[in-house]
């Protein structure tokens, strides 16, 4: 048998095993539609709760909506934004958010990696302090305001009497003093906090195979070091991801410090996303409101932009 008949046998083996361009292109259609059905239970919840919400929130921006009026809402284009610029309170709120983000996310991270590394190693009753260490997180937000308030009242809340006890003075009114206020606010959220990211770096570290650390530590490096060459770049996307979802998640915080403070004292807690609150709800607001909604989406989004923008030039760096 000649090798070009072995070709032509091979050649109608293949045309009769194929099948034809239409079946193929209706099966692929077929497949496109199936994965449609299944993908629909889950998108449908996100269009109806989130990006339904979101885009009829942008609309409003762009109108006078008001509560408790007679006439039919009226479109004013981008008025809204215009005063939104003059509009020196929600600035003011826009800067203690900054603060507050910043003054939350920097010392949950450092204090959950410690939490993290040391939950990591072979302690006796691990499995109870890790337990222990999510109990924050397990407690909802206006549980754990309410307990704050508690612990920061000035007559007879726990700090006050500790302080009383130690000899360190009288106490004070922690929350509501215009130079205590933030930072026994950022105190709290970063209590509440904590516990995500500790979990999200304890699973990083755990990710890390221990025959790097046996063999940097047998090369004669110290913790230190191993920690900055062997753990440190294991950990990073994780560090990177979840320090930006932070500062997220607290620059949008709204339950936390209302229960606690209420935006008080004289506005020094007042969040962005309480300011946007009290005008939609408070005063009726509902198109300013609106606008103030607007603006921290697309910070948020700037940041997020930023965030993948840093993580694409390392991955490309790598």
């Amino acid at each position: 048998m000649t090798s070009a008949t072995v070709r032509k046998r091979s050649v109608k083996r293949s045309a009769r095993g194929a099948p034809d361009g239409g079946g193929g292109g209706a099966g692929d259609r077929l497949v496109d539609h199936g994965a449609w059905f299944l993908v629909l239970p889950a998108l449908i919840p996100i269009l109806v709760l989130s990006v339904g919400p979101l885009l009829y929130g942008i609309a409003l921006a762009f109108t006078d909506s008001q509560s408790g009026r007679t006439e039919p809402t009226q479109w004013i284009g981008t008025l809204n934004f215009q005063d939104l610029l003059h509009d020196t309170l929600f600035w003011d709120s826009f800067r203690i958010g900054l603060l507050w983000a910043v003054g939350v996310t920097i010392p949950q991270f450092l204090l959950a990696l410690g939490l993290a590394l040391l939950l990591n190693e072979n302690l006796r009753f691990r499995w109870l302090a890790r337990s222990l260490a999510i109990i924050p997180w397990a407690m909802p937000e206006v549980v754990v305001g309410i307990m704050w308030r508690l612990v920061y009242n000035p007559d007879a809340g726990i700090l006050n009497e500790t302080i009383r006890d130690l000899g360190l003075g009288d106490g004070r009114d922690w929350l509501s003093g215009l130079a205590t206020a933030l930072p026994a606010v950022i105190v709290v959220g970063v209590w509440a906090g904590m516990p995500q990211t500790t979990v999200a770096l304890l699973a990083g570290l755990q990710n890390t195979p221990r025959e790097l650390h046996e063999a940097a530590a047998m090369d004669g490096a110290d913790a230190w070091r191993r920690f900055r060459t062997v753990t440190w770049p294991a950990l990073k996307p994780v560090a990177l991801a979840i320090t930006a979802l932070n500062f997220i998640w607290n620059f949008n915080s709204f339950a936390l410090v209302y229960v606690l403070t209420n935006g008080g004292p004289g506005g020094r807690t007042r969040l962005p996303m309480l300011f946007a609150y009290e005008e939609a709800f408070r005063y009726g607001q509902f198109g300013y409101a609106a606008a103030m909604g607007c603006v921290m989406v697309a910070v948020i989004s700037v940041i997020l932009a930023l965030h993948l923008v840093g993580r694409l030039r390392g991955g490309d760096d790598a």
